[in-house]
């Protein structure tokens, strides 16, 4: 089992920023849009370095789709930033008809995703905005795991064509993807290999899964732990290749229960390789106000729980 240590933790947010940055000096015809909070998602440097190619919409975000959308006629690539929770559910009927019915090439960019976002509570808190844009066809789903695949992610989704919707999120988590590394759409990210179960595990999940694994193997039970960092298209292939090893299956996710990776992974297995599976999600509820770390515990997002959703996983496959 491959041992993961870090030396740093950062914000997915950062990772974020540290990406457009990059595509600011590397890219010209990246351009960012921004409902009034530049320093939230981290956007700051970009802007410096790349005055005329930023647009401060304010508190408009369905304008500021609208307009995303319109630049991309003109050769463009829009970045826009806002909360997750004001990217998804406050704009949808204008991502759909403006940007996925059209397939304009914007990047949809969403911080402060999932409960991680912490006191400012449900209102602010969104647990269903990976349903929501799975759904929409020709929609690309991200969800990366840290600093380093975030930046990472950034830059990738620059040079795919369509509409991309790109998940992160606020909190301090640890730095243990490498900083080099090619990310790949579509493709899932092996982190462990096993043979008694498999975890996959997106976003802020997939370090508590790592977690839950080392302790898994102290009780002697072999985890394989997948990082699915692209829900959509999600990589069906990893997917089937591990079940078939392990025969039992959990997701790990800071989102619904429903709608989200897990869904996503339990319509592949019931049309093609039907085993046991346990979830690690909220249990359709909304979050409240509370630290990170706080909520995570509260609504079994660990890797307390990832660990015991194994072992249920295994008692039923057996």
């Amino acid at each position: 089992m491959k041992k993961y240590t870090y030396t740093d933790k950062k914000d997915t947010r950062s990772g974020f920023g540290a990406g457009l940055l990059e595509l600011g000096r590397t890219n010209p015809n990246v351009v960012a849009l921004c409902a009034d909070l530049v320093g939230s998602l981290k956007m700051g440097d970009f802007i410096k370095e790349n005055p005329e190619r930023f647009f401060q919409i304010g508190i408009a975000e369905a304008n500021m789709m609208g307009i995303a959308a319109g630049m991309t006629i003109g050769g463009k690539i829009p970045y826009t930033g806002t909360f997750a929770n004001f990217s998804t559910g406050r704009v949808y009927d204008q991502i759909r008809q403006s940007i996925a019915y059209s397939d304009k090439n914007v990047k949809i960019c969403a911080s402060h995703a999932g409960l991680t976002l912490g006191e400012d509570g449900a209102t602010h808190q969104i647990l269903e905005d990976i349903g929501m844009m799975k759904m929409l066809p020709g929609m690309t789903v991200i969800n990366p795991c840290d600093y380093n695949q975030t930046k990472a992610a950034t830059i990738a989704i620059a040079d795919h064509h369509g509409p991309v919707y790109l998940r992160f999120g606020r909190p301090v988590v640890p730095i243990f993807t490498p900083a080099d590394q090619k990310f790949e759409i579509g493709k899932a990210w092996m982190v462990n290999e096993g043979t008694d179960v498999s975890i996959f595990a997106t976003g802020h999940l997939v370090w508590e899964a790592i977690q839950a694994g080392e302790r898994l193997a102290e009780m002697g039970i072999s985890a394989e732990i997948i990082n699915i960092h692209t829900i959509k298209p999600l990589d069906e292939e990893a997917v089937l290749k591990s079940v078939a090893k392990t025969r039992c299956v959990v997701s790990a996710e800071e989102h619904n229960r429903l709608g989200g990776l897990g869904d996503s992974i339990a319509q592949v297995l019931v049309k093609h390789d039907p085993v046991p599976q346990e979830y690690v999600a909220v249990d359709d509820s909304f979050g409240e106000s509370g630290t990170p770390a706080e909520l995570m515990t509260k609504y079994g997002l660990d890797a307390d729980n990832i660990v015991k959703a194994a072992q249920k996983a295994i008692q039923r496959k057996g």
